[in-house]
């Protein structure tokens, strides 16, 4: 064991850390003397069990215990991360990796490229949807030992460094031996572009991460090419992401120094976040999608939007998470995101539901909102007239925790059945997916070169179907013929759209599953509504 001194001197760097990050910059007397008394406590008892307790400690592990158990009695967003946790935490965000650049899914415990990310280093070097990779580094990659953990290990790595892979192709005699050289591979954040109908496009957005607006302007430059005049945005289940480019992108909307939203803290001081003149969106109609799913910067979009009536919202009560995390780095690199402000819309709502009960019942929420029927019925909900808000056209809208839309969309049970439940819990759509191309994949290719010609002339017949209620009965799930009649419709066109998503892209998998989304379908409707936007300028609910 370490000499006792050498430990004190330890412990007290650590406790300097500690004391750099937490207390106050201008404390009062009182604060000083409690903020000591209880940094001597944590000291003494951390001393104590160094100096006298019956087993060797590992330090590093009791001190993240105790910094990982303090944060929760914070707030449910303050977390810690170990150094090992860092990159890969923020990784989504930063939109790149560096790896082979491949789409795969474990089938039957082998590795099947879905897709060859366009211009990718795997694209360059020949490999295509459908292979199967049987072979990392003259390695077999098959069997139980399989994990995505397993393949992220092994295909990921450096930029400028190479891996091996042997491949086999329905088709080819023997397996075909590539060498790939990794490089930085992105992560796009808009899944779909399209337009929907003439002059309507359509922009589902899933995180805000550094190339957000970038993909976006291409987005919004194809759509107006093609003749865009309004919008739908999709923010569904866009758990969120950076603040400054959750701004950005309602600076699109907004005419020049209008509020987009503003931070403050305790010990943080009020930052306001406005409009800039380059936005190029402030004319034509809007509409933002959002449910209980979309979250953070998708809160900021969806309050500034419907704070200065720019655009209807549409959807469920948004999660509300309106906490602002920043990074404090730790000697050895790991760092704490620390809650030091909160989110409020231009009103002055502020986004962030309450957590005073605790991590575990915040946690909660969805399921109790679910439960008490907010997800049906608009008006399960009650608002405090305390909470109440005006937009800039003084239409009422509420705080206390998420955005309220201005039009409620029940969650759609109408085309759910126990058998289609059943079919996604034992991902058969999946697996019956990679059966089907994986003997018939070229033939559709030649068939199918395009995707209009795909969605016009690939269909779902009854022949089809029955292949599939066959597939399904062997992987356990039994056919239903109640929950068939229900769910048929939904069955079929997510069959098509998983076809479509890896014959393709993921772009075509949501034009196919649009005729099946009721929110949407909704969406489009009102976007025609002249009543619904001509309520929204004048003042109405």
């Amino acid at each position: 064991m370490k000499p006792v001194a050498q430990l004190l001197r330890h412990n007290i760097c650590i406790i300097a850390v500690f004391t750099l990050l937490f207390v106050h910059i201008s404390p009062t007397r009182a604060q000083l003397n409690d903020s000591r008394m209880a940094l001597q406590k944590f000291t003494s008892a951390y001393q104590l069990i160094n100096m006298a307790y019956v087993d060797t400690l590992n330090q590093q592990k009791l001190i993240e215990t105790a910094i990982v158990e303090m944060l929760k009695e914070l707030d449910p967003h303050s977390v810690y991360l170990s150094k090992a946790d860092v990159d890969k935490a923020n990784e989504p965000l930063v939109g790149n990796f560096e790896g082979i650049g491949v789409q795969f899914q474990i089938f039957k415990d082998t590795i099947v490229v879905t897709a060859a990310i366009a211009d990718g280093p795997s694209e360059k070097v020949g490999i295509m949807a459908g292979d199967k990779i049987v072979k990392i580094d003259g390695e077999d990659s098959f069997g139980n030992k399989i994990t995505n953990d397993y393949v992220l290990g092994k295909l990921r790595g450096k930029k400028d460094t190479k891996v091996n892979v042997s491949i086999f192709r329905q088709g080819e005699a023997g397996l075909l031996d590539f060498t790939i050289t990794r490089d930085k591979i992105p992560l796009n954040s808009i899944d779909a572009t399209f337009i929907i109908s003439p002059g309507l496009g359509y922009i589902r957005l899933n995180r805000f991460s550094r190339t957000t607006m970038q993909e976006f302007r291409q987005s919004i430059n194809q759509l107006q090419a093609e003749g865009m005049q309004k919008l739908i945005l999709d923010l569904r289940n866009n758990s969120g992401g950076y603040l400054d480019v959750a701004v950005d992108l309602s600076d699109e909307f907004l005419d020049h120094d209008r509020m987009i939203v503003y931070t403050a803290g305790l010990r943080s001081p009020r930052m306001d976040f406005k409009a800039t003149p380059r936005g190029s969106l402030h004319s034509g109609r809007l509409i933002v999608m959002i449910n209980e799913g979309s979250a953070s910067a998708s809160e900021i979009v969806a309050g500034a939007v419907q704070d200065w009536d720019r655009g209807l919202v549409m959807g469920r009560r948004s999660f509300g998470k309106g906490l602002v995390q920043r990074p404090f780095n730790l000697p050895d690199s790991s760092v704490i995101r620390l809650t030091t402000a909160k989110y409020f819309t231009p009103s002055g709502r502020s986004i962030q539901k309450p957590y005073n009960e605790g991590v575990k019942e915040y946690h909660m929420d969805l399921r109790k909102r679910l439960e008490h029927g907010e997800m049906v019925y608009a008006d399960s909900i009650r608002f405090p007239d305390s909470l109440r808000f005006y937009t800039n056209n003084k239409r009422v809208v509420y705080g206390g925790g998420g955005i309220m839309p201005d039009i409620f969309l029940p969650i759609d049970t109408t085309s759910n059945s126990a058998y289609y439940t059943s079919l996604f819990r034992k991902g058969v759509f999946n697996s019956f997916t990679m059966e089907y191309l994986n003997t018939n994949r070229r033939r559709l290719e030649k068939l199918f070169p395009t995707t209009d010609k795909f969605f016009s002339e690939f269909d779902v017949d009854g022949a089809f179907l029955q292949q599939f209620i066959e597939y399904a009965a062997k992987q356990g799930v039994e056919k239903d013929d109640k929950g068939l009649e229900v769910s048929e419709k939904n069955i079929s066109h997510l069959l098509k759209a998983n076809i479509a998503r890896n014959l393709f892209d993921l772009n075509a998998y949501y034009r196919i599953s649009l005729a099946i989304d009721n929110e949407l379908q909704q969406a489009i409707i009102t976007m025609s509504n002249d009543k619904a936007f001509a309520n929204l300028l004048n003042g109405k609910r």
